[in-house]
């Protein structure tokens, strides 16, 4: 039985640029524009031509994409213009795209409010612009905007815009549920009614994820006879975002009922490049990975409940929908109140530590976790200072950074004034680093990141090391309340560890984690050890 294709657009560069915060250098483009084409999206929505000057730019060199058709957005002619005189028009047929894909109105209701135009002039515009670009021997997609609002308003008019397209030459007609607001069933209903007017190969899936139904949405219109999916990198988008192509492309690839009846462009071996895409975008907006994203998220594989862990170890399904490496992710034991052996053991693994299930140094660390969790300690998402802990019980951790004392003092005239000073015992040397900050716990780092060249035994090990975090959070009330204080951290390997403290004093919670992050910095480098002093 042969299957029918799906055929994946990205918009990431174009309906993903209108997310809030967002601004894409003409580097950021390239960079997502090769990982998508690597990956084999067939079509890549590079931008509006003309509408600012990093498109037009982005236009004017595009990128090699081999595996993909680069393709340029814009808007159906404007009333009272012919096509060929139309400077939104021109500068599509400039960018010099195979693919052109155009927005137009199909709701009745934009057309009279937001055009200010009657339905037939709206109709003239969309059959002009798609024979303009036929003519101009472009593929043609029409952006059907706001047509399932449109359909449920006045299906005759919404239909006759998407015939005005097809008819004159669109290989594709996109149905755009602009507002966000159609359900899967609707979707399912409409899409059914559309293929008796528009052949589904024909047809495409614009979903908005304004009632977090935008991947179901894309979904069902696919199960309906739809044959293109529109959607971006994580779910970028304006307002609640976009269909998110993370959760779309696996569940094509992986799911039977999906997998058995309709074939993508995108190799199985290419699936684990996912986690990476989802990553590197979250890289290039500076900002930090939702953890809970289905398929590539940190935690879309993690298990703390010891029951769950305990019958992952005997049979990974027990607990999960897939292999999370067949995208790239991979499978994470939390450690945590409520951890039972299980977790201590896996994550042990994790880290290459071989130990019986009864030797008395799991309880030992298990009790120890539970101990410090009542006093405020969470290795949810400390995973390094876990890792330190549990190598120290077992005996197999080191001495790094041995802290005689350290002070930090606060003063103020015109400005604030914040001075810190480090007193380190290396190899039963006293090493004394002073730096000032905007705060105590700036300064504090300064102190001991601007003397690491005075720790000769360690200097080479702490020269690309970053912080990338700081948080700080209020455990009880008062102003003697606990203070949990979380740093993340990254070197040249691009890879991210994350440490914890815990005290009354949010400097000490503080220093306590600083010094896990340059510790585990040091324990994964296999430094030497701090020989005690004499």
């Amino acid at each position: 039985m042969s299957k029918d294709k799906i055929y994946l657009f990205d918009t990431t560069l174009r309906d993903g640029a209108q997310t809030e915060g967002v601004d894409f250098s003409l580097e950021d483009k390239n960079k997502i524009a090769n990982i998508l084409s690597e990956i084999g999206i067939d079509y890549i929505e590079g931008g509006w031509p003309g509408a600012n000057p990093i498109d037009t730019k982005f236009f004017s060199n595009p990128p090699k994409t081999k595996k993909s058709i680069f393709t340029a957005f814009g808007m159906t002619k404007k009333k009272g213009r012919s096509a060929d005189n139309d400077p939104g028009l021109a500068s599509l047929i400039n960018a010099e795209t195979s693919a052109v894909c155009v927005v137009g109105k199909t709701w009745d209701f934009h057309v009279k409010v937001a055009l200010g135009i009657k339905n037939e002039d709206n109709l003239e515009n969309i059959r002009e612009t798609t024979k303009h670009f036929v003519k101009h021997k472009k593929e043609f997609l029409f952006d059907a905007e706001h047509f399932f609002d449109g359909y449920k308003a006045n299906s005759n008019y919404a239909l006759d815009c998407l015939r005005h397209a097809y008819d004159s030459g669109a290989r594709w007609v996109v149905l755009c549920d602009t507002n966000g607001g159609t359900l899967p069933n609707e979707v399912r209903e409409i899409v059914e009614q559309v293929t008796k007017v528009i052949p589904g190969k024909n047809l495409g899936i614009h979903a908005h994820n304004d009632t977090e139904n935008a991947v179901a949405n894309s979904l069902a219109a696919v199960e309906s006879g739809a044959r293109q999916i529109q959607g971006t990198i994580n779910g970028l988008g304006e307002r609640c975002g976009n269909a998110n192509l993370m959760s779309i492309i696996p569940t094509l690839c992986l799911k039977s009922s999906f997998s058995e009846r309709f074939d993508i462009n995108i190799k199985k071996e290419k699936l684990s490049s996912l986690t990476d895409c989802s990553r590197l975008l979250d890289e290039i907006l500076n900002r930090k990975p939702n953890k809970n994203m289905a398929y590539v998220g940190a935690s879309a594989f993690s298990h703390k409940g010891g029951l769950h862990v305990s019958a992952v170890k005997k049979d990974p399904k027990t607990y999960e929908h897939i292999d999370p490496e067949l995208i790239g992710n991979h499978r994470n034991i939390i450690v945590s109140n409520q951890a039972g052996r299980s977790n201590i053991i896996s994550r042990l693994e994790k880290y290459g530590v071989k130990i019986d299930s009864k030797d008395p140094k799991v309880q030992k660390i298990l009790d120890e976790v539970k101990d410090r969790e009542f006093s405020g300690y969470s290795y949810d998402g400390a995973d390094a200072s876990f890792e330190l802990l549990a190598n120290k019980l077992l005996g197999k951790l080191p001495e790094y950074l041995k802290v005689k004392s350290y002070k930090v003092s606060v003063s103020k005239s015109d400005k604030i004034l914040t001075n810190a000073n480090v007193v380190f015992l290396i190899d039963g040397k006293e090493i004394s680093c002073d730096g000032a900050g905007n705060g105590p716990v700036n300064a504090l780092d300064n102190a001991i990141r601007s003397n690491f060249k005075k720790v000769e035994k360690y200097y080479n090990f702490f020269a690309d090391l970053k912080l990338l975090d700081y948080k700080v959070r209020i455990l009880n009330t008062g102003t003697g309340a606990t203070t949990r204080v979380s740093i993340e951290s990254t070197d040249k390997t691009g890879k991210s560890w994350f440490t914890i403290g815990v005290s009354q004093n949010i400097i000490e919670a503080s220093f306590k984690a600083l010094i896990d992050s340059l510790d585990y910095k040091l324990f994964k480098e296999k430094a030497p050890a701090n020989i005690h002093e004499k």
